[in-house]
């Protein structure tokens, strides 16, 4: 992102610094994503990347300290909006696919994962929010199927990274978790990600909740 520099010294850390690992998890990413800071009143966005802009219309000051739910509009299903909220006040991964609105009013359907982040110390840290329009079911393969293709290609340890990592642990956490070494743990990752056709962690994590894994 060219603006980068600027972006960052406008981000409302309110005392905190975001980790450069987590900036670097979405920036990264082809698919519209956002990191919000529950340690702060409303869950407000704290960085987001160039996908999350281009999908929605919004401009980077327009997006940054604002809670995800100014996506909703008249036909935003409520139901849905109250998974998603279940989901961060459980500290659990949710994807769902709720009517959402672009800044210039144009209403599409949009696959929601909201999935937390936890810290060194097992802490709830931060909440990775990933957006991407839902394509129509009735034109190919869903989302789902293509994902659990995808998951079908790891091994059984890769697989446990995977899930480990959509559960929002980090690298020596899950070392300790399945008993191997950080670097081992890296290994699998690197792997995964390879086999999974991504390039980065945030879609690793996606495709693990879309696939039910």
């Amino acid at each position: 992102m060219a603006n980068m520099s600027k972006r960052e010294a406008t981000t409302p850390s309110k005392g905190r610094i975001l980790p450069l690992a987590l900036k670097s998890m979405i920036d990264g990413s082809p698919i519209a994503a956002v990191l919000s800071d529950p340690r702060h009143p409303d869950n407000p966005i704290v960085h987001c990347n160039q996908a999350f802009l281009d999908l929605t219309g919004y401009a980077w000051e327009e997006v940054i300290g604002r809670n995800c739910r100014f996506l909703a509009g008249p036909s935003t299903e409520e139901h849905l909006s109250d998974e998603i909220r279940q989901g961060v006040r459980g500290r659990i991964p949710v994807l769902v696919q709720i009517r959402n609105y672009r800044k210039d009013g144009t209403p599409f359907r949009n696959a929601v994962l909201v999935a937390p982040i936890f810290d060194a110390e097992g802490e709830l840290d931060y909440f990775l929010g990933s957006q991407s329009a839902a394509p129509d079911p009735e034109l190919g393969p869903s989302r789902t199927d293509i994902a659990k293709s995808k998951v079908g290609r790891l091994s059984p340890r890769q697989r446990e990274v995977l899930t480990a990592m959509s559960l929002g642990r980090l690298t020596k956490q899950i070392a300790n978790e399945i008993g191997v070494s950080e670097r081992t743990v890296k290994l699998h990752k690197a792997a995964l990600l390879k086999a999974l056709e991504v390039r980065s962690v945030a879609e690793a994590m996606r495709i693990a909740i879309e696939s039910g894994l």
